[in-house]
């Protein structure tokens, strides 16, 4: 349970008021349902004439200062309550008194229920109101790590914790925690209770508690170990299928259909067994604790009926009966709380797989003391050097880009072009070496004000299932749609727009889906527009168009890039022909450095790469 209160102490403090509220109409469900099974003794009295004691009125004396003060206390109460129905029976008669214990019983049941119900009502903004809060703390941890945390991680697996796994936190922990405030209070007021009756009868009940406690919290171990284990597998199905939404063009043109289905089917089927073990186990709960409390109850009858048979005076019949009623009440939320732990374990390890994301620390941070930054002169890479595992990515590479210049980066895949880019908005850090905007070190300045001077055009236009305007306005705050659409009209992007029905409000789709990929280029190049950085970065934002759609789109490219600093990654080298400075990247170095004619004249690297595109 030390996890579980863990979770509570994280989670549940904003709700504090409701959790009070809630034990207080707990404890007076518990009270009211007490007071009214007591109401079974006189009625039990009148039926068969069991009770021939003559009671007279005691002066009231309340004090619950030590246990002797309290029995004292109770004993009153209790004679008191027998004094008035035996002169409500002699005034009025037996038939009557009947009556008025039924209407009164009737009217404590309402009282109970009502509170009851109040109880449950005050319960619900807490368990929302916790899965709520588990949801945006996982989406702002998302936004907040570093991509290197969802490089090592599946894409399907974290998306199975946020859906998979928060549900299952919902309806095993949360669900459980009106059982965990409520039945505690039901069993510690029953027990009271039971014990002011009855403690010889009472013990019998405790002995067993611990053996109970001890079987169930055996279970309850293996539960939550086998409920990781199926958490994990339906993170695997849930990238299995991620990685067939993402991958059908694929599947298809190789036939691999009967291959997918194989692969998934069985993870399926070891969720499937997973799950049986899972489930079998739970179900446990409920049989083992209606054989502990049919085995209390034998031994209750039994001790009972020997108290009642040798004529003890500890106990009556119509008190013993009392008695069972309250003990037979605490059986259901004995059962229920043993549920809610066999519950609680099930979902303890969803959460232990939620915490992999909300305890996993961000690599990249902001400084403690920042520094202003911003690009006046010039952006030096000093003597870098990277790597993402244990394989050095970028060797020892310095480049200075001054301001307003384009330089362009070439070279074979995997040459560390697009890890020299991540580096400058510090999406990865640099293991040695520095990187400095007018000699300020990136990592002395905020994440916010340096990636403020930064715009990307992508290669694979990232687009999200919004407008048009709200795709082209991302990331700036309060754009009027005038801007929006002169950021378009640059970008040619207006024309197709305002032919959509809906322009400019028209959804464009899950990732752009209903566009063409010229026009997500475009739609991609009228975002950086409208940001209006001094950097911009373009990762081979022209490789995957058709001739038309590139015209298109270069030419919205050479409008962007305007009196702009720009980092140009380009494959097709016809594109950076007029670059100020083309960097030629081999296995993680800089090879050549300067002007195409330049190069070509050295006869290296770079005119090879010009002779394979017939250049």
């Amino acid at each position: 349970m030390k996890d579980f209160i863990k979770v509570l102490r994280r989670f549940v403090p904003p709700y504090k008021k409701f959790i009070v509220l809630n034990i207080v109409f707990n404890f007076s469900s518990a009270i009211l349902n007490l007071f009214s099974f007591m109401l079974i003794i006189p009625i039990l009295n009148i039926l068969f004439k069991t009770d021939d004691k003559v009671y007279s009125f005691m002066e009231w004396s309340f004090n619950l200062s030590n246990v002797e003060a309290m029995k004292e206390t109770v004993s009153i109460a209790s004679n008191n309550f027998f004094w008035f129905i035996s002169s409500y029976i002699e005034t009025y008669g037996g038939s009557s008194t009947l009556i008025m214990l039924g209407a009164f019983l009737v009217v404590m049941t309402f009282l109970k229920v009502l509170t009851m119900y109040l109880a449950f009502y005050t319960m619900i903004p807490i368990r929302t109101g916790v899965v709520r809060d588990i949801r945006n703390q996982i989406n702002t941890k998302i936004t907040q790590l570093s991509l290197g945390f969802f490089s090592e991680e599946r894409k399907g697996d974290i998306i199975a914790r946020v859906s998979g796994d928060v549900n299952e936190i919902e309806t095993s922990i949360m669900s459980s925690l009106d059982m965990l405030f409520k039945n505690p209070i039901m069993i510690i007021i029953y027990l009271t209770g039971m014990l002011i009756i009855s403690w010889e009868l009472t013990i019998f009940v405790l002995v067993l508690l611990p053996v109970a406690g001890y079987l169930m919290g055996q279970v309850g171990k293996k539960l939550k170990r086998k409920s990781f284990e199926g958490q994990e597998q339906w993170g695997v199905l849930m990238s299995q299928i991620e990685e067939t939404l993402g991958g059908l063009r694929i599947i298809k043109a190789f036939n691999a259909e009967k291959k997918i289905q194989r692969r998934f089917e069985e993870s399926n089927d070891k969720f499937r067994n997973i799950t049986n073990r899972i489930y079998r186990r739970q179900q446990m709960a409920h049989p083992m604790s209606e054989f502990l409390g049919t085995a209390t109850i034998a031994i209750v009858l039994w001790y009972g009926g020997t108290l009642i048979l040798g004529n003890s005076n500890s106990i009556d019949a119509a008190t013993f009966i009392y008695y069972l009623v309250i003990f037979y009440s605490i059986i259901n939320p004995a059962k229920d709380l043993s549920k809610a732990v066999y519950a609680i374990q099930k979902g303890l390890a969803s959460m232990q797989r939620v915490d992999k994301i909300l305890m996993a620390e961000s690599t990249i941070n902001d400084p403690e003391s920042p520094k202003q930054i911003s690009l006046n002169e010039k952006i030096s890479y000093n003597n870098i050097w990277f790597k993402y595992q244990s394989e050095w990515i970028i060797k020892d590479v310095s480049l200075e880009i001054k301001k307003g210049q384009t330089v362009a980066l070439v070279g074979q895949s995997g040459s560390g072009k697009s890890t020299m880019v991540d580096l400058l908005p510090r999406f990865y850090d640099i293991e040695k070496g520095s990187i400095t905007v007018d000699g300020v070190d990136i990592r002395d300045a905020r994440l916010y004000d340096l990636r403020s001077l930064m715009g990307n055009v992508n290669q694979e236009a990232i687009l999200f299932n919004d407008t048009f305007y709200n795709n082209i306005a991302f990331g700036v705050e309060s754009a009027t749609l005038e801007q929006v659409e002169e950021a378009a009209r640059i970008a040619n992007a207006h024309e197709f727009i305002i032919q959509t029905e809906g322009g400019y409000n028209a959804n464009i789709g899950d990732r752009g889906g209903k566009l063409s990929g010229g026009q997500r280029q475009r739609i991609s190049i009228a975002r950086a527009i409208l940001k209006n950085p001094p950097v911009l970065i373009l990762d081979e934002a022209t490789s995957a168009l058709d001739t038309e759609s590139e015209r298109l789109v270069q030419d919205a490219l050479e409008k962007l890039m305007r009196n702009r600093t720009t980092i140009v990654i380009a494959h097709r080298l016809s594109t950076i022909r007029n670059a100020d400075v083309i960097c030629v990247m081999h296995e993680g170095r800089i090879v050549e450095q300067g002007r195409h004619d330049d190069l070509i004249a050295l006869n290296g690297y770079y005119k090879k790469l010009c002779d394979m595109q017939s250049f």
